[in-house]
């Protein structure tokens, strides 16, 4: 019977958003591991994950247009930690806190541009937890 195999890695964010790739990390994880899923969790209420191209602006972007949607001033009602810091708690609702990829003959499935990104516009908490789960097929 073949089991979930998992593992939590850290991921520096640093004190400013940010979208940060985890791909190589990912691929690293499921390296061999023959056909099944793989499932990415960030056990955190204000951080989430974003399959998309970087390195063309598209990070940046996200960022931006994150901002526009969940500006950083004083709407919010969550008020603890730096100014604007409610609307971090908020992130996980428009970018979710997981992602399930397939897995093919122990390599991700991605398309030609994607990426897995960890997506973090709370500076108050620069190291991130990333969880790792394989289900084999």
């Amino acid at each position: 019977m073949r089991r979930m195999r998992t593992e939590v890695i850290t991921v520096q964010t640093g004190s400013r958003p940010t979208v940060r790739d985890i791909t190589a990390e990912a691929e690293r994880f499921v390296s061999g591991a023959g056909d099944g899923l793989l499932h990415v969790f960030v056990p955190h209420a204000t951080a989430g994950l974003a399959v998309i191209e970087t390195g063309a602006g598209s990070d940046d972007d996200l960022l931006r247009a994150l901002d526009d949607v969940l500006p950083t001033d004083d709407r919010w009602r969550h008020r603890h930690g730096s100014p604007g810091h409610g609307r971090d708690h908020v992130l996980p609702g428009l970018v979710s806190p997981y992602a399930t990829l397939p897995v093919i003959d122990g390599r991700l499935a991605l398309g030609t541009w994607q990426s897995i990104c960890l997506v973090d516009t709370n500076g108050d908490n620069p190291t991130r937890k990333v969880r790792f789960s394989f289900l084999p097929g």
